[in-house]
């Protein structure tokens, strides 16, 4: 996502990493009890993992997650007047550049004379399942992280 929002960046287009908490909590990085804790994990998430872009950190009780749909790795598009869209229910690099890549256009056809009426889509993308890379994280976390994410996705 880096190179994504680094892309398009010269386009206007601006894109935020939003820290909500840890979806697999260990030893290593435990389940949030205060806003120091919280903002300590995000310094670490840019720092270990190389998030480049801007890192906004929900309020502890995760109202902003909440409010924005609770799934652990989401990512929302929306236009400068806030209307939404782009929706998923989990980050995938190259969805997410289709989309972007398919809405940076708009304002050229309108420039051209097209007429056009916005409508809703629904479609079903598919996702590198990066198993390395996750089980990785879940160890960065703590063993006690491993251990539950296996107990409750045998085979996982």
């Amino acid at each position: 996502m880096n190179e994504i929002a680094e892309k398009y960046a010269a386009q206007n287009i601006g894109s935020i990493f939003l820290y909500t908490h840890e979806a697999h909590p260990g030893e290593n990085y435990p389940h949030l009890t205060s806003m120091a804790q919280k903002f300590r994990h995000a310094r670490d998430l840019r720092d270990v993992l190389g998030v480049t872009r801007p890192i906004l950190v929900d309020a502890l009780d995760g109202a902003c997650h909440r409010a924005y749909g609770s799934m652990p790795n989401m990512t929302w598009i929306l236009a400068r007047s806030g209307l939404i869209v782009y929706k998923s229910d989990w980050t995938d690099a190259r969805s997410v550049e289709n989309a972007i890549q398919y809405f940076s256009q708009i304002p050229g056809r309108r420039r051209a004379g097209e007429r056009l009426a916005p409508f809703h889509v629904e479609r079903l993308d598919f996702r590198n399942q990066e198993r390395k890379q996750f089980y990785e994280c879940l160890e960065r976390n703590g063993p006690k992280a491993v251990d539950e994410f296996r107990k409750a996705f045998p085979g996982g």
